[in-house]
C-alpha cells in the first residue's frame, strides 16, 4: 500500500480499464478513485475497519455506479481510505492513517469520504466517488477546497455499496473542475440532454449564515455578485429558513424540546431536524450492522466507538415520526423553492478542525454542522458544495440546494456560475472583513 506517497489517500491501488476506449465517450481519458465502501469484484470492501475486512468475503460483482463511469470511458486507479463504518465527518482513521488535507495539512480532511476528497484535491485523480449519508461528501469537499455533489436521494444507484442508513444514503462525487463534475453527474444520473436554465431565485438562508465562525459576508458576497453578473440583480432574496421550517413541518415538535435543540449559536428547528435525522440514522445503522458489531466487537477509533454503541441502544420509538418528518420537509422545501429556485447555505459552520482534537470541544461544531447538513439530508434534495478560496489561509465553501430531481439543473448552474464566482472570490480574498 503506497499510502505515504499519495497523501495517504489510497487503501489499495489497481487499474480498472474503461469498458470501451472510444474517444467520443464523455469521460474518456479521465481517472477516478472509489471510497472503500463500494464493491469492486475480486476485492474485499473494507468499510474503513480492519475487523470488517477480516470478517468479509471478496465482492462477487462491481457496484453499478462504478460500472457506469467505466462504461463511459473513465479509468479507476484504486480504493480510498474512509472513516470507520462511515460514522464520522472528521476524516481521521486510527488504523489506516488520516489522508493528508492538500489545502491545510495540519487540519482534518473531512469524512467519511476522506481519501476520495484528498485524491481529488491533491490532483491524483480527475474525480472520485464517495457516499454521503449525513455529510460525507459535502464536508470533505468543503475542507479540501474542491467541488462535492450529494445527489437527490435515490437518484444514483447504491447497489453494491455497504449501507449506513438507507433513508439518507446517497452515492456522490468530487471534482476540481465544474465541467467534469457535471459530466460525471450526467453519467451517474443517466441525464443525456439537460440544458442550462436560468434560476428564478437564489434564496440566501440568512439565519444559517449566522452559524458561521467567519464573517458571513466573506461567504455570501462572492455568490451574490457572481449571480448579479451572470443573471442580474433581482434574483437574490433572503429568507429565515429556521422559522419557515418550524411553521411548515409539524412533525418536528417532539424534537424541539430535545436537549440538542437548545445549544448556543443554533437554530432550534434545524437542531431539531438534525436530532431527528441522527435518531433515524442510528436506528437504521443498528438494523444494518448491530449484529456484526455485537458478535465481532470491532476495534473502533475515538468518537466512532461511542457513536456506534449509542446506535446499538436506539429503539424504534420515533421511527414513524421521523418518516413523516421526511415527507413534510420535502413538501415544505419544494413549496419554498419551486422548480428553478436555489437555496444557499454554508456547507459547514467554519474551517476544518485541527488534527487529533479532543472530540468533546468539537461537539458544538458538529451540532451546528449537522443543523446545516440535515436540510438536504432529510429532504432528499440535491446539494453541491462549492469552494470559495481561503480566509485566514483556511478553506471556505458555500452550498447550493435544489429540489429533489433537479440535479441536472444544479450541475449546469454551478458550471455556468463558476468562472464569475472564481473572479469574485479573488476579489474577496484581497479584502478585509
Amino acid at each position: 500500500m503506497a499510502r505515504d506517497s499519495d497523501y495517504g489517500a489510497f487503501m489499495e491501488k489497481f487499474l480498472l480499464q474503461p469498458s470501451s476506449s472510444a474517444h467520443e465517450l464523455p469521460l474518456n481519458s479521465l481517472t477516478f478513485a472509489v471510497k472503500d465502501i463500494f464493491d469492486v469484484e475480486g476485492y474485499v470492501t473494507g468499510f474503513g475497519n480492519p475487523d470488517w475486512l477480516r470478517t468479509h468475503q471478496t465482492a462477487k460483482s462491481t457496484a453499478p455506479a462504478i460500472l457506469a463511469v467505466l462504461r463511459e470511458g473513465a479509468t479507476c486507479v484504486g480504493k480510498t481510505v474512509m472513516d470507520e463504518m462511515a460514522y464520522s465527518i472528521n476524516g481521521e482513521n486510527k488504523h489506516y492513517g488520516t489522508p493528508r488535507n492538500p489545502c491545510v495539512p495540519d487540519r482534518v480532511p473531512g469524512g467519511s469520504s476522506s481519501g476520495s476528497a484528498v485524491a481529488v484535491g491533491a490532483k491524483l485523480v480527475d474525480f472520485a466517488l464517495g457516499t454521503d449519508t449525513g455529510g460525507s461528501v459535502r464536508v470533505p469537499a468543503a475542507y479540501c477546497g474542491i467541488l462535492g455533489f450529494r445527489p437527490s436521494h435515490d437518484a444514483v444507484s447504491t447497489t453494491g455499496v455497504i449501507p449506513m442508513a438507507q433513508s439518507f444514503d446517497t452515492a456522490g462525487w468530487f471534482a476540481r473542475d465544474p465541467a467534469i463534475l457535471n459530466r460525471v453527474g450526467r453519467v451517474l444520473l443517466d441525464l443525456r440532454d439537460v440544458y442550462p436554465v436560468k434560476p428564478t431565485q437564489i434564496i440566501i438562508a440568512a439565519d444559517c449564515f449566522q452559524l458561521l465562525t467567519i464573517p458571513s459576508d466573506r461567504v455570501i458576497q462572492p455568490l451574490v455578485k457572481s449571480v448579479e453578473k451572470s443573471f442580474g440583480g433581482d434574483l437574490v432574496k433572503q429568507a429565515v429558513l429556521g422559522d419557515y421550517i418550524k411553521d411548515k413541518v409539524p412533525s418536528l415538535k417532539p424534537f424541539l424540546s430535545d436537549g440538542h435543540a437548545d445549544q448556543e449559536h443554533n437554530i432550534p428547528s434545524l437542531a431539531a431536524l438534525s436530532s431527528a435525522m441522527r435518531e433515524l440514522q442510528r436506528y437504521e445503522f443498528k438494523n444494518n450492522h448491530g449484529e456484526w458489531v455485537c458478535s465481532v466487537k470491532p476495534d473502533l477509533g475515538p468518537g466512532i466507538s461511542e457513536r456506534v454503541w449509542e446506535a446499538l441502544r436506539t429503539t424504534d420509538n420515533n421511527v414513524d415520526i421521523c418518516h413523516n418528518l421526511k415527507a413534510e420537509i420535502r413538501a415544505a422545501l419544494t413549496g419554498l423553492l419551486g422548480d428553478f429556485d436555489v437555496l444557499a447555505i454554508p456547507t459547514v459552520p467554519g474551517p476544518p478542525p485541527k488534527l487529533q482534537m479532543d472530540p468533546t470541544p468539537l461537539e458544538d461544531f458538529r451540532a451546528r454542522a449537522f443543523s446545516l447538513l440535515s436540510i438536504a439530508g432529510v429532504s432528499g434534495f440535491c446539494q453541491v458544495s462549492v469552494p470559495l478560496g481561503l480566509y485566514d489561509n483556511l478553506p471556505v465553501a458555500i452550498s447550493l440546494l435544489a429540489k429533489h430531481g433537479s440535479d441536472g439543473f444544479l450541475l449546469n448552474l454551478v458550471e455556468g456560475l463558476y468562472d464569475a464566482l472564481k473572479e469574485e472570490v479573488g476579489i474577496a480574498e484581497n479584502m478585509s472583513y
